[in-house]
């Protein structure tokens, strides 16, 4: 069962970068629950994550799997990504692009976290039959 994070929890960040690799070699299930847990933030300020996929650790699609709406407040933010569509991924990263606006000082300053855990193979045909009996 993988559950990582890309992002370590409570680090402060004050420009655009990227994550270590991720090895999706011992994940069971191509689905996972990503959490983005925002902790610390400054006023005018925006976050963005996006989670591009590799075949081989070293080329990145251009394109991201995923990306999340700018973020400007502390909170955690879990949402889905299906990689069942893209089986040559075999690595993910995490990039984030952060800016400021207004008065004061211009460098953005974040303190985030990221998360990535596979759902289970059972907790997911669970949810499917409970969405069909709910249509």
């Amino acid at each position: 069962m993988l559950d990582a994070f890309l992002v370590s929890p409570n680090t402060v960040v004050t420009a655009k970068g990227d994550s270590a690799l991720l090895d999706l070699s011992l994940a069971e299930n191509r689905v996972f629950l990503a959490t983005l847990a925002i902790t610390a933030v400054v006023e005018q300020e925006s976050l963005e994550v996006s989670l591009f996929t590799s075949a081989d650790g070293a080329t990145w699609e251009t394109k991201p799997v995923v990306s999340l709406p700018q973020k400007f407040y502390v909170g955690e933010y879990p949402f889905l990504v299906d990689l069942t569509a893209t089986p040559g991924a075999k690595f993910v990263r995490a990039h984030w692009e952060v800016a400021r606006w207004g008065r004061g000082p211009t460098e953005p300053r974040f303190e985030f976290g990221f998360r990535l855990r596979e759902v289970p193979s059972q907790e997911l045909m669970e949810a499917k039959a409970e969405a069909a009996l709910r249509r």
